[in-house]
């Protein structure tokens, strides 16, 4: 029966064994008893609420209450506990769950030889983007009687871009914070050799100068708010894909007085952005030795693929579970798409091990990957005993990582190849109305046919 999943789900048999091997129930209860604050588990194990909402993560559950239906004898209490539970796991554990997820993950990875193509050599990138979950139903008493969207919590992800991995979070439970006021806590965990990616909201004198002054590095949009002295004029220096670059220097004073001297690059862009900009402006504190202009500028277009990253959470993972209301439970389940998205980068780095780095970024669906592994696991878990799955929880790691690349060559990539499109169409103008605030689509149909037939 394994061998027949092996052989027409390999994705699902890495992804179930990865989870095994890092977030069995036994390694996960151990690591909760060490990491909570508050939460104890007399009455519901946090390995059990984190099994729930895994099946609604991985879209093989629609609901928490249809996972716990399905697990009920399992769960060993009722579903109020399993409720009152997952509402208040605190934000500090769902954080530090993603952080243990990619501290584990990570070594598998360059074990398998998976790692992308540093961005720049001598750096650790790191690229930081902030996240505002969608508004939440209105199923909480308190919330039936407001008009505008509830919005159950904010997040600051900081991602590993040659691992694929998430490598932290930061999180809020209010959902009207500004994504500056998270930026106090990312600060400690900056260190030298560091080289930090954000757009403008992340752009304060207080980030900019504390990166700098601990000897990291940074690339980030310029806000227009930041207070800065421009010391020399711009300088052309060539084009890159999207425009011309022009340089500057300008000089920054932090909190206490120091000056602090930046390179600032202006990007005149070919076509103007979504929001409408036809000039960028970028800050960094990079030497020149180590990266001209253009490099900057290519590394900065390049953080649009965390964006990517979010977009295939929304696609392959229920991660904004938008019936959890309180915003600790909304930021739980959030943590842990951001969980089976690491496992997925797992996955995605045997791929590349076997079969090509530019073969699997170019032309795999990650769409297609977790679509094949929601259909198949829940029947591949009914098939197959949760016992016979230990064995990947008492794997060496070198044996694991050897099985992990027989999987992957294992993989039928025809069948999760991406499908190529042609470039966008202008929207056409539509035809306004005042007189029917509806109109009936069988009629449009009709009359378009007759009026094709009429010569």
């Amino acid at each position: 029966m394994f061998a027949r999943f092996v052989e027409k789900s390999p994705l699902s048999v890495r992804v179930r064994g990865t989870l095994e091997r890092v977030l069995g129930a036994e390694q996960l209860d151990a690591w909760f008893a060490r990491t909570a604050q508050k939460q104890s588990t007399r009455t519901v194990l946090f390995s059990t609420v984190s099994d729930v909402l895994s099946q609604v993560v991985f879209r093989i559950k629609p609901s928490v209450r249809a996972a716990y239906r399905d697990q009920e004898d399992k769960v060993g209490a009722s579903l109020i506990s399993l409720y009152n539970k997952r509402n208040g796991v605190e934000t500090h554990t769902s954080a530090e769950l993603v952080r243990y997820s990619a501290a584990e993950l990570a070594p598998w990875i360059e074990q398998l030889d998976g790692a992308r193509a540093p961005w720049l050599p001598g750096y650790r990138v790191k690229i930081i983007d902030g996240n505002c979950l969608a508004a939440s139903e209105r199923r909480l008493q308190a919330l039936r009687e407001v008009q505008a969207g509830p919005l159950p919590g904010k997040s600051l992800v900081v991602s590993a871009p040659t691992q694929g991995l998430v490598r932290d979070v930061f999180l809020c439970e209010d959902g009207h914070a500004r994504e500056r006021s998270l930026c106090g806590e990312v600060l400690h965990t900056v260190h030298a050799g560091d080289l930090w990616i954000a757009d403008r909201n992340c752009c304060t004198r207080e980030f900019l100068c504390s990166i700098d002054t601990r000897g990291a590095c940074f690339i980030m949009r310029q806000h227009e708010g930041l207070p800065c002295e421009i010391v020399s004029g711009l300088r052309s220096v060539g084009r890159i894909e999207t425009g011309h670059v022009a340089e500057q220097r300008v000089q920054v004073w932090d909190a206490q007085g120091g000056t602090h001297l930046f390179r600032r690059l202006r990007v005149k862009l070919d076509q103007a952005t979504r929001a409408g900009d036809r000039g960028l402006y970028i800050l960094t504190n990079l030497p020149l030795r180590q990266a001209s202009a253009k490099r900057v500028a290519r590394v900065d277009r390049k953080r649009w693929t965390l964006e990517t990253a979010f977009q295939h959470l929304a696609a392959s993972c229920h991660s904004e579970i938008n019936t959890l209301g309180y915003p600790k439970a909304a930021l739980c389940g959030f943590c842990l798409a951001l969980v089976a998205y690491n496992m997925v980068a797992v996955v995605m780095a045997a791929l590349r091990s076997v079969h090509g780095a530019e073969t699997i970024d170019q032309d795999l669906s990650l769409y297609d990957v977790a679509n094949d592994i929601a259909q198949t696991y829940h029947g591949m878990m009914i098939a197959i005993p949760e016992d016979e799955w230990r064995v990947f929880s008492r794997m060496r790691p070198a044996a694991m990582v050897a099985t992990l690349r027989a999987l992957a060559q294992q993989v039928r990539l025809k069948a999760s190849r991406k499908s190529s499109r042609g470039p966008k169409k202008p929207r056409p103008k539509r035809a306004g109305t005042t007189k029917a605030s509806h109109v009936s689509t069988a009629k449009i149909l009709r009359n378009r046919q007759v009026n094709a037939a009429t010569p």
